[in-house]
């Protein structure tokens, strides 16, 4: 394999990595009543 081939393996796999701890964090059910109150937020703001 060559150093492109290398780099982008990593890459992926760091990436990969950090998606899943950042999804794992997020959808934990301990967050689960903050998640519910910002659910709709976006659309209840009015400017």
């Amino acid at each position: 394999m060559t150093t492109s081939d290398w780099a982008g393996l990593i890459i992926t796999v760091v990436v990969f990595f950090g998606m899943l701890y950042t999804f794992a964090r997020t959808l934990r059910p301990s967050k689960r009543e903050e998640l519910e109150k910002e659910k709709f937020k976006i659309l209840d703001e009015d400017d």
